[in-house]
């Protein structure tokens, strides 16, 4: 199976069920799961513990990721503090086809306390078939966010 084909995922306490269930659905899908945790279901976790797990995954190995919190939220959060990770709150298809059709997001986040597993799975299909547009107005939109991201880093 091609490297391209390993999806990093991690949840917090809101998102621990959502986590198995589109785990489980990326493995029917052919796709390898790397689960960064939680293991057990714990109320006390914190949410960027795992994102961190996740984006790490994401930006040394060049793969996607899949973040699920309460409301997706702190995981987006969390998530684009990261060089090269560009990440989104995706909560129907067509905001997912459009994340990553304008955007070439690499790491997607879900709403685990918002939306119903079915619906995840959809949006999970439609971000995972997309592919990046590629129109010069959305390059120079993505060229744009590295440049402020690269000018953040140095001040």
């Amino acid at each position: 199976m091609a490297e391209k084909s390993i999806i990093y995922i991690g949840s917090d306490h809101a998102g621990f069920e959502m986590k198995s269930e589109i785990s489980a659905f990326l493995r029917s899908k052919g796709f390898e799961v790397r689960d960064v945790g939680p293991e057990v279901h714990d109320g006390e976790d914190d949410y960027p513990d795992y994102a961190k797990r996740v984006c790490v995954g994401v930006r040394d190995t060049g793969n996607r990721g899949i973040l699920v919190c309460g409301s997706g939220q702190g995981m987006d959060r969390v998530a684009n503090k990261f060089r090269g990770i560009y990440a989104s709150v995706c909560w129907n298809e067509e905001s997912a086809r459009i994340a990553k059709e304008h955007g070439d997001i690499n790491v997607l986040c879900l709403a685990g306390r918002m939306t119903k597993t079915s619906e995840a799975e959809r949006i999970v299909g439609i971000w995972l078939d997309s592919p990046f547009s590629g129109d010069e107005r959305h390059v120079r939109r993505i060229r744009k966010i590295k440049d402020i991201e690269e000018e953040s880093s140095q001040g």
